[in-house]
């Protein structure tokens, strides 16, 4: 698929994923939605690729929905039934469920804002870093509908805790880029010229792991945030542990740890 409002650059084994509407604060239009769509779901089967940044162009992250579309998509009940617009909405919403499927660790860098849409593109990334420019709102509340969209509802308790989240969901107001690195909404705050070579120099340390232990670890914290149980959380990770010891790549880690050298993990 050639893309026309997202763009890709490969770094070696990092894919640089840049929303690319800078004109429209990079809001998430229907192109752009079945773009990423595209994308994402190409990780899968991308073993080239073992890191993902997403990053917006110009001066925001993403803005959210197009509201310049949004009329015809989620608004207008009038001219569209229910069976339709509920489509018209899981095909938004299931971006986030792409996110959370692929293998690769993707890191949201998050310079100026990141609204609806925006947000929980940030919010299902595993790992976010903002520049000091980073304010992210659930905005959905302000435009008349429920903030508990995209996922939002499932990913802010989980990062922030209940109250903050409901705080920020049920205001619909912004939140800063020194308040979300004190909430762990964000690992890290750094001047926004600086925030590419933060995402970058986070991606290389990710990097430098085996392929195959990238992958099982992305996976098990998926599952293990969601365990029932304690037993459920360790059966998962000794599945994970028994797979990576049988493997070559577990071989080189200890010759190299041994030899005191950097380890040469094999592509996957």
């Amino acid at each position: 698929m050639t893309y026309e409002t997202i763009a890709t650059e490969r770094e070696g084994h990092l894919t640089w994923l840049t929303l690319n509407r800078p004109d429209a604060l990079n809001a998430l239009s229907r192109q752009m939605v079945n773009e990423l769509r595209d994308f994402f779901w190409s990780l899968v089967d991308d073993r080239d690729t073992r890191v993902v940044v997403v990053r917006g162009a110009g001066r925001a992250f993403c803005a959210g929905l197009d509201l310049k579309e949004a009329s015809g998509t989620i608004g207008d009940g009038a001219d569209q039934g229910m069976s339709a617009r509920l489509r018209g909405q899981r095909h938004i919403a299931e971006l986030v469920m792409l996110m959370r499927r692929a293998p690769q660790p993707i890191i949201a860098a998050v310079r100026g804002a990141a609204s609806g849409g925006g947000f929980a593109i940030a919010l299902a990334s595993d790992v976010r870093v903002a520049g000091e420019s980073a304010r992210m709102n659930a905005a959905f509340i302000r435009l008349g509908l429920s903030a508990c969209d995209v996922g939002v509802s499932y990913f802010l308790p989980r990062l922030v805790g209940a109250s903050v989240a409901s705080e920020l969901l049920l205001t619909g107001d912004f939140i800063d880029a020194a308040r979300a690195e004190r909430t762990g909404l964000v690992s890290r705050v750094v001047p926004d010229d600086r925030l590419d070579a933060c995402a970058r120099a986070m991606a290389e340390s990710m990097l430098r792991n085996s392929p195959v232990a990238l992958r099982l670890t992305k996976d098990c914290l998926k599952h293990s945030i969601d365990a029932g149980s304690l037993e459920a959380a360790i059966a998962m990770e000794d599945r994970n542990q028994v797979l990576a010891a049988g493997s070559r790549d577990f071989r080189e880690g200890v010759t190299a740890f041994l030899q005191k050298r950097p380890a040469r993990f094999e592509d996957h």
